[in-house]
C-alpha cells in the first residue's frame, strides 16, 4: 500500500514538474518570438501614410481631398463668399467627373433611373 501511495505521489510530482517545464518552454518561446520580431512602428506607419496619400492624390483634379486642404481653402476664401461658392461649384463638378470615371456603370444606371 505504501508503495502504491508513494508511486502515485511520484507520478503526480513528475507530472507537475513536466507541466511547469512545458509552461516555462512556452513562455520562453513566446518571449523569444516577441524579442526577435522586427517591429518598427515608425517605418510601418510612414509606409501606410504614404500609400494612403498616393491613393488620395492619384487622380489629377485640383479639388481638395483632405481635411487640411479643405480648411486651407476655407481660410483662403474666408472673406469672399462669392468666390467660395464658385470654388464649391467647380469642385463639385470635378467630383462628379471623378466619380463617373471610377464607376461608369453605376453612373449610367443612375442617369437612366433619373430620366425614368
Amino acid at each position: 500500500m505504501l508503495n502504491l501511495i508513494s508511486g502515485a505521489v511520484a507520478r503526480i510530482g513528475s507530472f507537475l514538474n513536466g507541466f511547469q517545464v512545458k509552461r516555462f518552454l512556452a513562455v520562453a518561446l513566446i518571449g523569444f518570438v516577441v524579442l526577435t520580431a522586427n517591429v518598427s512602428n515608425d517605418r510601418g506607419a510612414q509606409a501606410i501614410k504614404n500609400k494612403v496619400d498616393e491613393a488620395i492624390h492619384q487622380n489629377d483634379s485640383d479639388r481638395p481631398k483632405t481635411v487640411g486642404e479643405w480648411k486651407q481653402e476655407a481660410r483662403e476664401t474666408e472673406g469672399a463668399p462669392g468666390e467660395r461658392l464658385q470654388r464649391i461649384a467647380k469642385e463639385s463638378k470635378e467630383a462628379v467627373k471623378d466619380w463617373a470615371k471610377l464607376y461608369p456603370d453605376t453612373a449610367e444606371r443612375s442617369a437612366q433611373a433619373a430620366q425614368d
